[in-house]
């Protein structure tokens, strides 16, 4: 028996994955995001692969993680997290920076940046796990409290999307 009910108290928190492919940005909202080892420290991430940011990090082997301030606002989680990159640029829309690594970094509304490269990607059907070492990490904002899941749909009331980890049929 499988009660979906138990996966709603796995808690995770809401990051902006970014890559970057023949000089081209994406970024998109994920919620699958966790640290696997500590030395050296590696990071997980899971893309659903019709993504565009998935075909990103599939062709340059690498990503940014930037977590999400709980003080953001549903219109800028909107830009990444309800629209395709395919028919929208995402970051003509908000501030950032491209990093040591080239990859994109946005400045506003996230508290760091990590960056990863990709040692191993692992086929899930409908999701691809890209595991790495982090390369760069770099604080955006000391005294700012992490939008968690939980925060983003009881409180701001948001929605997942259909590509999402975590989407379920209603």
């Amino acid at each position: 028996m499988l009660d979906n009910k138990a996966l709603a108290d796995l808690s995770y928190g809401l990051f902006i994955v970014s890559g970057v492919k023949d000089g081209k940005f994406n970024g998109l909202i994920a919620n699958s995001v966790f640290q696997v080892t500590a030395e050296p420290p590696q990071l997980a991430i899971a893309l659903n692969n019709n993504s565009l940011t998935c075909e990103y990090i599939k062709a340059s082997g690498k990503f940014c993680v930037q977590p999400l301030m709980q003080s953001v606002q549903m219109p800028f989680i909107g830009i990444f997290g309800f629209r395709s990159g395919r028919t929208f640029d995402k970051f003509s829309k908000v501030k950032h920076k491209v990093n040591d690594c080239g990859l994109p970094v946005v400045t506003e509304n996230v508290l760091a940046v990590i960056s990863v490269n990709v040692k191993q990607s692992i086929n899930l059907g409908t999701h691809t796990m890209f595991i790495g070492p982090i390369t760069g990490a770099e604080v955006l904002c000391e005294d700012c409290k992490p939008l968690t899941y939980d925060y983003y749909q009881t409180v701001l009331k948001g929605k997942t999307p259909k590509g999402a980890t975590t989407f379920k049929d209603s």
